[in-house]
């Protein structure tokens, strides 16, 4: 089976992009072209950035178990919890189940990709032009539990600006089969920004 490993630079990490909450990892906003371009069964692996001080860190990575459209999103009730709640929980206040479709528009919910009380057009159209949603039940999250990517796979980390994609990579393959002996599937750590709300006097 070809395998294709698609590896980014993640510059934010709120549990928004990705969202691995609710035992499924959803990429639902950003990264329209890897968004597009990944198949059933690809890995993503996604790493910290250097303007954050974590380049080569691994913070997620996900197996894609499925590809549905933004419509299936809304409307699947399987989705439901990756919908926003702005005074619920931190997790349920960074849900990535943002767009629907009335009357053929798009509409965006009030979220981290909006305005405060309006539609950010920029991020609907960068989102919605990706056309998939990405989805996982086979992942691996770290976030704040991040670590460096061991010397031997760093060849598989992403080198530009968008994405990097290695096909059938033996050094993936080994990376995935490292990864996956020494954790646990699902979530090891809150996200990585979300150091910021312990100041917070609501924290």
């Amino acid at each position: 089976m070809l395998l294709n490993f698609y590896s980014y630079k993640l510059v934010r990490d709120y549990g928004f992009a990705p969202n691995p909450f609710g035992g499924i990892c959803t990429l639902a906003t950003c990264k329209p072209h890897l968004r597009k371009k990944a198949k059933i069964n690809d890995w993503i692996i996604g790493t910290g950035a250097v303007t954050t001080g974590l380049e080569h860190q691994l913070i997620y990575l996900m197996q894609v178990t499925n590809k549905i459209t933004f419509e299936e999103y809304w409307q699947n009730n399987l989705y439901t919890f990756k919908k926003v709640v702005l005074n619920g929980s931190l997790i349920q206040m960074h849900g990535d189940n943002i767009y629907f479709k009335k009357n053929g528009i798009w509409f965006q919910t009030e979220s981290q990709h909006s305005y405060y009380d309006s539609i950010n057009q920029a991020n609907l159209e960068n989102d919605l032009s990706g056309e998939y949603v990405l989805t996982s039940n086979y992942f691996f999250y770290f976030g704040s539990q991040h670590f460096k990517v061991p010397e031997e796979f760093l060849n598989i980390c992403c080198t530009s600006r968008d994405y990097t994609k290695s096909e059938n990579s033996n050094v993936g393959k080994k990376f995935v089969e490292w990864v996956a002996n020494k954790y646990s599937i699902g979530v090891h750590g809150d996200p990585t920004d979300w150091e910021q709300y312990k100041q917070l006097s609501f924290w």
